[in-house]
């Protein structure tokens, strides 16, 4: 084949693909023209004077698109959603059989007396109210410190150290010489001074009932407890006025309580508490509150409540730490739920209410302090106000994700008795029935289409091929019944 054939031949090859290019374009654009009234997009209105909001998927109607096309889920057209259809009512309703297989409960609001109740952690401290510091009044020397040590635990009259004191000594000598002599007064005077200048009593009586000025006197314990400092040493010169020892006493001891501040509000001095500690498992510790701090820790921002607990045996040793159930004094009445039905997601806290006619609803609600088993509601539910108590997360969860629970159900709702209404086009008529080009149907989820309707009781109408028609229909066996038909605009 020569080549000046070869290129003619090419150049009619080209011309037929741009040929068959133009031609298949001309077709498209001819379909999208003939078929665009029913493919707006969302939001706009459509022939029939419908607004379409979205198109979805029959069979998965939680996905919403904003054109109309070939679903990619199953091989269907995607269906318009109108704007007027009936929204789904709102929560949910499950099936009493699919309920119980589930093991849904249901409880009840209900008003009765509660106490603000909290659980918290706290450490045992010394009841610094019962503390006694003990001092030298007067300057002397340690004779004796009858081998004392911090932590030791001393009772009432125990010695603590033996003190040389001459100023005491000689004020004593005084006293006994003029108790011997006539004048009463004087005697009176000198005892009196005695005490000004704090020597002890026993050391006193001692001298009266033996006429001897003691040299060293015994300096003792003025309370129980725990010796907390001991500033003397034997042989030490001791000042008027130091500190020869602090004790602190131990019984009742304080438990300091790191309380939340969400909870702490409702706690007051007076409530009672329960302790219980890792050294004594199974014992219980009863006390009462007996101050809220005015400051939060600096640390942890939690609030300081003070227990006092007894602790005539000694058991409860500062440092040790223990978990303590804070109370009111007085019960309240307030409303409240099982514990188990209220719903804490961390933005919002919920319970399922039992609407009306059945449907479950997730119902936002405050919360106040929790007493046992049972949840304070300081709003969002009315006494007497169903709750689901277990089964609740299912349903919860189910209702975020989909926002209905119609696959919950065992059975489909009720068929409504209302007619379908829509518009349309004749396309044919015989005596069994009629063929309509209608519009969508949006109580049935229709898209457009062409179909047969039978006639109803009514029979055939002054309707003809071409007419323009506002119809309704029924559902009767396994086809549609034409209920009333009127031609729009006087037809063709």
């Amino acid at each position: 084949m020569s080549a000046s054939r070869k290129f003619d031949l090419r150049r009619v090859a080209i011309a037929s693909v741009v040929g068959l290019s133009l031609v298949a374009a001309g077709v498209g654009i001819g379909f999208w023209l003939a078929q665009r009234p029913s493919m707006d997009m969302a939001g706009q209105t459509t022939a029939d004077g419908g607004r379409v909001l979205y198109w979805y998927d029959p069979m998965v109607p939680d996905q919403h698109f904003d054109q109309p096309g070939k679903s990619p889920f199953m091989d269907m057209q995607l269906v318009p959603r109108y704007a007027g259809e009936p929204e789904a009512a709102p929560g949910v309703r499950i099936d009493p059989g699919v309920a119980q297989n589930l093991g849904v409960r249901f409880a009840v609001a209900v008003k009765e007396p509660v106490k603000a109740s909290i659980t918290a952690s706290g450490v045992i401290a010394f009841n610094e109210r019962d503390v006694a510091i003990v001092q030298a009044k007067q300057g002397g020397f340690v004779e004796r410190s009858h081998r004392r040590a911090i932590g030791d635990i001393v009772r009432a009259g125990d010695a603590l150290v033996d003190l040389r004191v001459p100023e005491w000594t000689g004020a004593l000598a005084e006293y006994l010489a003029l108790s011997k002599g006539a004048d009463a007064a004087l005697a009176a005077a000198a005892r009196k001074r005695l005490a000004m200048l704090g020597v002890p009593a026993d050391a006193t009586r001692e001298a009266e009932a033996s006429a001897v000025a003691p040299s060293v006197f015994i300096i003792r314990a003025p309370i129980t407890g725990a010796l907390t400092s001991l500033d003397v040493r034997e042989g030490m010169t001791v000042e008027p006025g130091a500190a020869i020892a602090s004790i602190n006493g131990l019984s009742p001891v304080w438990l300091m309580v790191s309380a939340p501040q969400g909870a702490a509000g409702p706690l007051k001095p007076g409530g009672r508490a329960s302790a219980r500690f890792p050294a004594y498992p199974g014992e219980a510790f009863t006390g009462k509150i007996e101050a809220i701090l005015p400051a939060a820790n600096a640390a942890s921002r939690a609030i300081e409540v003070r227990v006092a607990l007894a602790n005539p045996d000694g058991r409860l040793r500062p440092g040790m730490t223990g978990e303590a159930d804070l109370s009111d004094a007085a019960p309240r009445e307030a409303l409240v739920v099982p514990s188990e039905a209220v719903i804490r997601t961390g933005r919002r806290t919920v319970v399922i209410a039992v609407l009306e006619d059945g449907r479950f609803a997730p119902t936002e609600v405050d919360t106040g302090p929790t007493s046992g088993d049972r949840t304070e509601i300081i709003s969002g539910l009315s006494e007497g106000q169903k709750v689901v108590a277990s089964g609740q997360f299912l349903i919860d969860s189910e209702a975020s994700l989909t926002g209905v629970m119609a696959r919950l159900q065992a059975s489909p709702p009720a068929a409504q008795d209302a007619p379908y209404a829509t518009t349309g086009r004749v396309t044919a008529i015989d005596d069994k029935g009629i063929t309509l080009s209608h519009a969508p149907v949006a109580r049935l989820n229709w898209p457009a289409m062409t179909m047969q309707f039978a006639w109803g009781p009514g029979g055939m109408k002054n309707i003809a091929v071409g007419d323009e028609v506002t119809f309704t229909f029924r559902k009767a066996g396994g086809g549609y019944v034409i209920e009333t038909i009127e031609r729009v605009g006087g037809g063709r």
